[in-house]
């Protein structure tokens, strides 16, 4: 068996390859053809976009030799290890599908699968029993220090969580849902308490929801907090624990720690210490995640973000949103 695996790649936007200027790059890639193109264990054989001139200058860019305007004109012959759907959210069931009859090893998907739950528990349903591996674009699951921070908190290297505060925007589907990923992954599953009105700050469908949930494990209180898209982007954590606090800012780009440390002006309390400041490694996450995805198939090393997890995470969010929604109802 070959150790360079064949990549489809479905969609020619941004996090196609956008955000990157070619395969050439020096810095961390932040799109799909960058990172297997760092990698070097991929390759990307052919890729599929509607769009003539985006197709073509995509091709040039990332040196291409094949591309479709339709999935479905993909030859049923040609051999894919993996496909990557990085096209609009609305059509990835669809696509899902047709990806399922070229018969790869393993389905790559941008965040949401569907915009509907049922729709991506089919999706999830039937990449089970076609045996095709379905990972999930939930970004920060690869995130070095996200993983670090996972193991930390689970041998109480932090203290005992005391809360969580979660700042998000561009709605509870689009940029929630990986909010809600990440808590999953950090302090495991939640139970939604209380959602307010939703608040339509970019996508029609997919408003942003504030809300209050609860960890499953110690009923650690979980507080959603929104921005408005229009104003900037925002994407931010906040762990509070025995031992200080810890925030994750600008995404994962930004981490700063305050410590517990005794009060010099009050004997006998403690305070928070100066905030310490530190570079996050969010930047490392897609090169982590094809390494994964990599290492899967052929060493069987388990994926880090699945159709499972996802789908977890997307249950949540549709609990939120129709629950927001029952707030708002005259």
């Amino acid at each position: 068996m070959s150790n360079t695996l064949a990549v489809l790649l479905v969609g020619c936007g941004n996090i196609a390859g956008g955000y990157d200027p070619g395969p050439y790059a020096t810095a961390m890639p932040l799109t799909h053809a960058g990172a297997y193109a760092r990698h070097g264990g991929f390759t990307v054989t052919a890729c599929v976009e509607p769009n003539d001139a985006r197709r073509e200058a995509f091709m040039r860019t990332w040196r291409i030799p094949m591309g479709y305007r339709h999935l479905e004109d993909v030859s049923a012959s040609a051999h894919f290890d993996v496909v990557s759907i990085c096209s609009p959210t609305a059509i990835h069931k669809q696509q899902v599908d047709a990806a399922l009859a070229l018969r790869p090893r393993l389905v790559f998907c941008e965040k949401p699968v569907t915009p509907q739950v049922h729709d991506t528990e089919a999706c999830v349903a039937r990449c089970d029993a076609a045996g095709v591996l379905l990972a999930v674009n939930h970004t920060r699951r690869w995130a070095p220090d996200i993983i670090s921070l996972h193991e930390r908190l689970a041998v109480g290297e932090l203290g005992t969580v005391r809360s969580v505060s979660g700042l998000y925007n561009k709605g509870v589907l689009n940029n929630g849902s990986h909010l809600i990923d990440l808590l999953h992954y950090l302090i495991g599953p939640l139970t939604v308490v209380a959602a307010l009105a939703p608040i339509a700050d970019a996508l029609p469908d997919d408003p942003s929801v504030a809300a209050l949930l609860q960890a499953d494990a110690g009923g650690v209180p979980v507080h959603l907090r929104t921005a408005h898209a229009g104003d900037y982007a925002v994407f931010e954590l906040e762990i509070v624990t025995s031992t200080g606090i810890l925030a994750m800012e600008e995404g994962g780009f930004v981490w700063r720690q305050r410590t517990a440390t005794d009060s010099t002006s009050f004997p006998g309390y403690k305070k928070l210490g100066a905030a310490a400041t530190s570079v996050g490694l969010y930047r490392n996450a897609m090169a982590a995640a094809v390494s994964n995805i990599h290492d899967t198939l052929l060493n069987n090393e388990p994926l880090r973000s699945t159709g499972a997890t996802a789908l977890a995470a997307q249950r949540v969010c549709h609990q939120l949103l129709h629950l927001a929604r029952q707030t708002s109802e005259p």
